[in-house]
């Protein structure tokens, strides 16, 4: 049985899961296997040997043996097979006679090909900083300084009955670490009061005077000080209470292993020009800076920038960027929606019943395990698809899941990252308001939860009829591109169709409101605008909005000179929200000297209100320089009366010429 071009190894597990190979064939397309193996990790491996060695592309429906049949493929100097866990997910379940949809789309999504994900190195030659007050600051030095740089730097308060090492084979110090910064392999600590300890100390430890600040730099931190994080967490900095033994034999054991080059995914990918941070100086939208758990983001210009040695592939930035200048990209590119879309329409396309989409990452695929092991399994129509940062996941996913035909969306958080999920939560809020509004059901849920039991319990309630007919799009754009995608085909199917849906403050969604009275059409705003959402007129004072583009950043609103800006939170099907809409339009101003129309009423009216007590515009026809266009203001400036030309200096000589002096020459004569 070959699909996408590998050829399927089934095995039954000891016969522990019923397997009907010809429904899983016909579902899949293709023709039913020579064989279903009983054992093909033991008695029967030597099959996987003659396959592997036949050069074939194989995969392997087993998860748990995975790493046997990876080496058994090197051995045979042969390509690593794909391996997919069919049994935890599907064939180890109550319901598992009906899992053959299930098992086709799990087999489908796995023939396919991700992207290669860029990554960035870390270097490190082990050095490592530890902060402390206690003996056990020395005690860690001692176990790592046969084989690592160490430097110790004691906190005010110190133990002071401390007794140094009969062999100093460490810096050590005493100070105040003030900040750091950094990643693994290039941490700094900035240090107040710095003192080395005394080479003739003979009892306890004692300090030679303090040299001021310094700056201490090492590939690793072990901080044992108790305080307050000197840094948000990140690879290679390990933090724990300083009685924590459990910790922090964990911490000296993988500080063991950090030596060399790492390779980690450049999980972050920014696209600048969309960011909507700030404009001009003025801040509006904040939304990644502050998620960002590992203080990976910082400003740069007027966009976010990320840098990626300490970016520790969280992804709640990913989640709440409102325009997608922000998109994680673990799997590259749109690798999770084309996942999606083979889970959805094989599981479909098979005769499966209406199914639940669970989205979950690491952690839960060990609590999904557990629970074929020790329970029920996962009901037949509920299908699991992992995901690197559950995190990062925005409304987008969410919407296209169910415009795909998800009945539901469960995503299934591991409780010890509760902390991460902000975003994700404002995100599945979002997808509800939608759905509600269209006239569904909840249909999008987040439990935070890795007990098997009581995932078995929230899983057992049948999902809701999916969207009919599912959406067949491809996503091949961005955020944005991704969202009208979906809401168009939501609205479309809707059992109860609205042209606007009010939604609450912070959604990416919506329009402006402009103050008639306040607005100047000045334009300040249209040149902030990130989104292209807001637009001028070429041969008229207007103001407009292309409302399908608006992100509802803000950023219109904190540029706008006369606060004539506030936001409006709602979601527009009809079509008028594709087509600019004029917010405010005037007739120009035209110059007074020749008529030339060059800007806008409320403008000139505005700023001869404000200049007319203004000691620069005091005097006959000082004012009327305002009411005139560039070319004749520049003439009337200087036509003005001598005492009131602020330029004017003493008349120029006459030029003379050869023939005035030729002239005067003949006078004389």
């Amino acid at each position: 049985m070959k699909v996408g071009g590998k050829r399927v190894m089934l095995c039954s597990c000891e016969g522990t899961m019923p397997l009907d190979v010809k429904a899983l064939a016909r579902a899949l397309g293709t023709e039913p296997p020579d064989q279903v193996y009983f054992q093909l990790c033991r008695s029967q491996v030597d099959a996987f040997r003659q396959a592997a060695a036949s050069g074939e592309e194989l995969l392997v429906a087993c998860g748990q043996e995975a790493p046997l049949f990876a080496e058994l493929a090197r051995l045979a100097e042969a390509p690593e097979p794909v391996c997919v866990d069919i049994r935890d997910r599907a064939g180890w379940s109550g319901e598992a006679a009906r899992a053959t949809p299930k098992i086709a789309a799990l087999i489908s999504e796995a023939v396919q090909e991700p992207e290669p994900t860029p990554s960035v190195t870390l270097t490190s030659a082990g050095s490592v900083l530890i902060l402390g007050r206690g003996p056990e600051v020395l005690e860690a030095a001692r176990r790592l300084g046969a084989e690592r740089a160490v430097t110790c730097l004691l906190l005010p308060g110190h133990d002071g009955h401390l007794v140094p090492p009969p062999v100093r084979a460490l810096g050590l110090f005493r100070g105040k670490p003030l900040r750091a910064s950094g990643h693994l392999g290039a941490f700094k600590v900035s240090v107040g009061e710095l003192a080395g300890a005394s080479p003739s100390a003979r009892g306890a430890l004692s300090f030679d005077g303090a040299v001021g600040g310094r700056d201490l730099a090492a590939d690793l931190v072990l901080d044992l000080s108790g305080e307050p994080a000197l840094l948000a967490p990140r690879d290679g900095w390990f933090k724990m209470e300083p009685n924590d033994v459990v910790a922090l034999e964990r911490a000296l054991a993988e500080i063991g292993g950090l030596v060399g080059e790492f390779e980690k995914p450049r999980w972050i990918k920014v696209e600048a020009a969309l960011c909507a941070h700030s404009r001009n100086g003025q801040v509006a939208c904040t939304r990644c800076l502050d998620a960002c758990p590992s203080g990976a983001l910082s400003p740069q210009g007027d966009a976010a920038a990320v840098d990626a040695h300490v970016c520790g592939g969280h992804g709640p930035c990913a989640s709440v960027c409102p325009t997608g200048a922000i998109r994680f990209d673990v799997p590259a590119g749109n690798g999770v929606y084309t996942r999606l879309s083979v889970l959805l329409e094989t599981h479909r396309g098979a005769g499966g019943g209406s199914p639940v989409l669970l989205i979950h990452d690491g952690q839960g695929a060990e609590a999904l395990a557990a629970l074929a092991r020790f329970g029920d399994g996962l009901p037949a129509d509920v299908i699991p698809m992992q995901v690197a940062a559950l995190a990062a996941l925005g409304p987008e996913l969410l919407l296209t899941a169910l415009a795909k035909g998800a009945g539901e969306v469960l995503l299934l958080a591991d409780p010890a990252k509760r902390h991460d999920l902000d975003g994700v939560r404002a995100a599945v809020a979002l997808a509800n308001r939608v759905a509600e509004g269209l006239g569904w059901a909840c249909r999008v849920r987040l439990e935070a939860e890795a007990d098997p039991t009581a995932i078995a319990a929230f899983l057992a309630a049948k999902a809701p009829r999916p969207v009919e007919p599912a959406a067949e799009f491809l996503v091949l754009g961005g955020k944005r591109q991704t969202l009208g995608l979906a809401l168009t085909h939501l609205h479309r199917h809707a059992p109860a169709p609205v042209a606007v849906l009010p939604l609450e403050a912070g959604d990416p969604f919506g329009t402006i409101a402009v103050d008639q009275a306040k607005c100047t059409l000045c334009m300040a705003c249209v040149s902030a605008c990130p989104a292209k959402a807001l637009s001028g007129h070429p041969d008229k004072p207007s103001l407009g909005i292309l409302e399908v583009n608006c992100v509802q950043c803000g950023l219109c609103r904190v540029t706008c000179p006369e606060k004539a800006v506030s936001l409006l939170p709602r979601l527009a099907f009809g079509s008028e929200a594709r087509l600019r809409q004029v917010l405010k339009e005037e007739e120009p101003y035209e110059c007074i000297r020749c008529g030339k129309p060059f800007a806008s009423k409320s403008v000139i009216e505005r700023m001869t209100e404000r200049m007319s007590n203004h000691a620069m515009f005091k005097g006959t026809g000082k004012l009327d320089l305002i009411k005139m266009c560039e070319d004749c203001r520049v003439v009337a400036q200087y036509q003005l009366e001598e005492g009131a030309r602020p330029l004017a200096g003493a008349e120029p000589p006459v030029t003379r010429t050869t023939e005035d002096y030729l002239r005067e020459r003949d006078e004389k004569g």
